[in-house]
């Protein structure tokens, strides 16, 4: 399948119906719905989870129905959604089960790397007859990106170590959407080899001497200043740079994505040239 009828196939191969103008739609994805107000359709946005804070005047007045992996189906159907957004990483396969026995259209989502956005925005944007909305965008997203791949030039590559959790400690393979953002400025995310997408590790020298760097994400653990404090006294660590990263600007897709590759730009250029 080619052409205008290829946008409107998501990421389990549903071919989407273009959808009427009262489609009610419940998101179950943060970014998402930032994109969907971002494309305007806050109006027909009638349910979220609670990690959906953006845009915050915006998502206010919607109801919540959950979080991404704990959903209240019982108020989600009270809601009477005609379309509900779902994706494959931050959402369980058996509620996307459960859904489908009520809900007339899922839609499944699952970019795996920068890039993938310029399909996300057509998709929704398709769906929902927010077409030149959604070309808008892609300019934007294509714009910034190739900016970013223009100031990349000068970085050296570098091996980070993105940490996501603490007890236990958590991180990122490379076949995911934040290793491949980073990679955008040179930095390959450690361990190179992984059996999970998000593997636990140990904070041993067998990882630690791989990475040049330590990046602790805001997001979905909140990792503060106490926390580089903490790792900065670990002897392991004595020469490490460790710095805080904000998680939305590198694992959020959707529109907040135009704002990370600028993020990423101008933190890759702040921590120094080279990682360590």
């Amino acid at each position: 399948m080619s052409g205008p009828e290829a946008r409107l196939v998501d990421a389990a191969g549903t071919r989407h119906a273009q959808a009427r103008r009262d489609a009610r739609i419940v998101s179950l994805v943060p970014s998402i719905t930032e994109l969907l107000c971002d494309l305007g359709l806050a109006a027909q946005l009638v349910g979220r989870t609670g990690f959906c804070v953006h845009p915050r005047e915006v998502v206010r007045r919607i109801p919540k129905v959950g979080g991404t992996k704990d959903v209240d189906l019982d108020k989600l159907r009270a809601l009477r959604p005609t379309h509900v957004i779902l994706n494959i990483d931050e959402n369980k396969k058996e509620h996307a089960r459960s859904l489908a026995e009520f809900v007339p259209e899922l839609i499944v989502t699952h970019p795996l790397a920068p890039i993938d956005n310029l399909a996300l925005y057509r998709l929704i944007g398709g769906i929902f007859g927010r077409e030149d909305q959604a070309e808008a965008l892609c300019g934007e997203f294509e714009a910034a990106y190739a900016a970013l791949q223009t100031a990349a030039r000068a970085f050296p590559p570098g091996r980070v170590l993105y940490l996501i959790w603490k007890n236990p400690w958590m991180t990122v393979s490379r076949d995911t959407y934040v290793s491949r953002m980073l990679a955008l400025v040179k930095w390959e995310t450690v361990p190179a080899e992984c059996s999970d997408r998000y593997p636990e590790i140990r904070l041993d020298s067998g990882v630690l001497d791989a990475a040049d760097a330590v990046l602790l994400s805001s997001e979905p653990y909140s990792f503060r200043e106490g926390h580089v404090a903490e790792l900065r006294a670990d002897p392991l660590l004595a020469k490490k740079r460790i710095a805080l990263i904000d998680g939305a600007m590198t694992a959020w897709y959707g529109s907040r994505a135009i704002e990370g590759l600028g993020y990423l730009r101008r933190f890759r250029e702040g921590l120094g040239r080279s990682a360590g």
